[in-house]
């Protein structure tokens, strides 16, 4: 049996973006309690996407990352998980239909409970407070108790993310994901008057369904779909808590989801971020922004993916709808001459966040759809292979941003601004962006 401690390597490096746990032995006993507590995902599981992964680097396949852009405790209810899948789901059937491949559908849920902050503290009327860095860590609250880390909060995320695991696995095995469910609800969008632009689309897709029907297509293999789980490997003491030796291969596997990336803020090539991850064998992810330069970025290549795995990495890029053309050109010509595999993924929310005129932190929808065709015209030029996309995004009516085909504004955005850190897409929202994808896809 391989010797987990090698895995601890990472406290020799400097690690940013983390708490300072004021209580070391209550850090300890949770620590230990986590690491005793059973794998929330299989090893066997994280091969298998890996394998979905190298598909999506290949062109056989497009990945479909789509979540809150942090989870909550009190978000972990059966209607908000059940409409985020629903979500999910009707987005994978529209760009399915439009790129004819199949889709790999990763929620970031089950673990996205911690995030990044630009800076440590938060400051209001005079009074400074740590930041909050997500319920896996300490509460939102504008209160001193509140702000103080607490390990045990890592217990919680620990069982908040199991319950959702759960649930998803009843929903996407259960039925629930019937692809002909999933069409149905897709219709009832459409038939929104806002929405007349995708009907063709759509009852094209209504066709080809009604025909795999008249053909004799078993309906009972498409009610259910592989989903799998995806987040920032944030806060070290809980991944590497629930890192695991897998008894088949006897190497280590994260067990707190199938999927983990590297954020923008964390990706320092000599950082215990990049160490720590560089040791699990599950396919990861990197978020490379427009700071990076090739050099640096063949670096982490070389870094995280020194065997050049097909499916291991993924580059998730954050530009922003006005760098994007300029940044990422030089970036997948660099990669591309290296010869190393990777899943080159789109974020088009992270670079373009703005301040309205109200004062919410938003996006605007045309802007996050115009990084998604730079991104395209970008791989295009290149002839390299644009393999999916990371969306905020939630099943909830919210308003946080602007825009649309419901034509969302600066008034309305205080209507359900309900994110308590980034601005997600509604329901609406990401299924207008998923055809729109999908003609970007046909084109």
């Amino acid at each position: 049996m391989a010797d987990l401690s090698a895995l601890d390597s990472w406290r020799d490096f400097p690690a940013v973006q983390q708490p300072t746990w004021p209580d070391q032995q209550k850090l300890a006993d949770a620590v230990g309690e986590l690491s005793a507590a059973p794998p929330l995902v299989f090893a066997g599981e994280a091969d298998q996407l890996k394998e979905l992964l190298a598909k999506a680097a290949r062109g056989e396949a497009f990945v479909l990352q789509g979540g809150d852009c942090a989870e909550t405790f009190e978000g972990v209810t059966a209607d908000h998980i059940r409409r985020n899948v629903m979500t999910i789901l009707q987005m994978a059937v529209v760009l399915t239909y439009g790129a004819s491949l199949p889709i790999v559908k990763m929620g970031r849920m089950a673990g996205q409970f911690a995030k990044p902050r630009s800076s440590d503290v938060e400051v209001r009327d005079g009074v400074e407070l740590p930041a909050y860095r997500g319920d896996c860590v300490n509460g939102f609250e504008f209160t001193a108790e509140a702000r103080i880390p607490e390990p045990n909060r890592m217990l919680r995320a620990y069982h908040a993310s199991a319950a959702t695991l759960n649930l998803v696995r009843a929903f996407t095995y259960g039925g629930f994901a019937d692809l002909r469910r999933v069409h149905e609800w897709n219709k009832g969008f459409t038939r929104n008057p806002a929405y007349a632009r995708y009907e063709k689309l759509a009852a094209e897709i209504d066709r080809a369904v009604r025909f795999m029907a008249a053909a004799g297509v078993d309906f009972d293999a498409l009610r259910t779909v592989d989903f799998y789980s995806a987040h920032e490997a944030l806060v070290l003491e809980y991944e590497r808590a629930l890192t695991r030796i897998d008894s088949r291969t006897d190497l280590p596997y994260s067990t707190s989801g199938h999927f983990l990336w590297i954020g923008e803020r964390t990706r320092q090539i000599d950082g215990a971020h990049v160490e720590l991850l560089s040791k699990v064998r599950n396919p990861i992810g990197c978020k490379i922004g427009p700071s990076i330069t090739p050099a640096e970025l063949i670096a982490l290549i070389d870094r995280l993916n020194p065997d050049g795995e097909e499916g291991r990495l993924s580059l998730i890029t954050r530009m922003g709808a006005d760098k994007i053309r300029e940044v990422l050109p030089a970036l997948v010509e660099a990669v591309k001459a290296h010869g190393a595999p990777v899943t080159w993924i789109c974020d088009p929310m992270h670079g373009n966040t703005i301040v309205s005129s109200t004062g919410y932190k938003t996006r605007r929808f045309t802007t996050v759809v115009d990084e998604v065709k730079g991104f395209f015209e970008v791989h295009e030029a290149a002839g390299t292979i644009p393999g999916g996309l990371h969306v905020e995004l939630t099943g909830d009516d919210v308003t946080e941003v602007l825009g649309g085909a419901e034509e969302l504004n600066d008034e309305k955005l205080k209507d359900r601004y309900e994110t308590l850190v980034d601005p997600r897409l509604n329901h609406q929202q990401a299924l207008e962006l998923s055809f729109l994808v999908a003609e970007m896809l046909r084109a």
